[in-house]
């Protein structure tokens, strides 16, 4: 991609946009990697242990062996088929949800979208509030979208719906037992930063450069791993919104971070500053 013009908006990245946001699945997986234990699963885990002691009680042993095979399995074929065995010969256990979960964990790891998203609504169906769930799907739908997608739209409405629903989960969730003050505090700031970066991403698929430019802020000021798509794509908003000197900022900070996007980082920072530059009053 070459570097954008000066004296004309830098709309050129919202025609490669596709590509350069499918390059930052790579952060996601990192983010996910380096986010301490997953709030759902911590806030879960004492209730899933109640159930697995009341399951032992009544003599379900093999509910519990088919749930922890499930959890054991590391090639993705096999627990695929473990989780959909699983699934249609307990549909009401307590633990379909965390099946779900670990379904749409497998796909998603696949980059098979579909089903990804099939499994983490059956997942929400049964607990609404699961903020993995939430963050991940809404991080990974403007990512992935395309324009051509039959229902784009709902798409982009679905991930808006749940990084909302997320951010006002993440307000309210109650500490994790088995987590301390530190881990529990970066866990969610981590959600807190996926479920502002879906929202600034969505709004700036809408062209919405105004909202993506208040959300991808949050997604990155303060924050000491920002996600350089954050910044690229913020760049790109405060560009569009004629605020160069900021855009030059933003773009600089995504060119200091090693990867895909740094030397194109480096060029839009230079042409945004002598944007700037001209518009300074003479």
């Amino acid at each position: 991609m070459n570097a954008p013009s000066v004296g004309k908006p830098l709309r050129s990245i919202c025609v490669a946009v596709t590509a350069i946001l499918a390059l930052a699945l790579v952060s996601r997986a990192q983010l996910n990697q380096s986010a301490g234990p997953n709030l759902g699963t911590a806030a879960n885990e004492g209730q899933q242990r109640m159930e697995l002691s009341n399951m032992d009680a009544l003599g379900d042993k093999e509910e519990v062996a088919a749930f922890q095979a499930f959890s054991k399995e590391q090639q993705p074929a096999r627990k695929i088929q473990l989780g959909n065995k699983f699934l249609q010969k307990y549909p009401k256990s307590p633990l379909a949800e965390r099946i779900d979960v670990g379904m749409m964990n497998v796909y998603d790891a696949q980059q098979d979208w579909k089903d990804t998203y099939l499994f983490a609504d059956n997942a929400l169906a049964l607990k609404p509030d699961d903020v993995d769930v939430l963050t991940t799907v809404a991080w990974t739908i403007p990512h992935v979208y395309t324009p051509r997608d039959p229902d784009g739209d709902g798409e982009l409405n679905k991930a808006e719906l749940y990084a909302k629903h997320a951010l006002e989960v993440l307000a309210n969730i109650p500490k994790p037992t088995n987590m301390n003050d530190a881990q529990f505090t970066a866990s969610k700031s981590k959600r807190y930063v996926q479920a502002h970066s879906a929202l600034g991403l969505v709004y700036f698929r809408r062209g919405d450069y105004d909202n993506s430019e208040k959300e991808l802020e949050q997604s990155t000021k303060d924050n000491p791993t920002p996600d350089p798509t954050d910044l690229y794509v913020l760049g790109a908003d405060l560009q569009n919104l004629n605020r160069y000197g900021e855009a030059a900022d933003a773009f600089r900070g995504c060119g200091q971070i090693a990867g895909a996007l740094q030397d194109q980082c480096k060029q839009y920072a230079d042409a945004a500053k002598r944007q700037a530059d001209l518009m300074k009053p003479k």
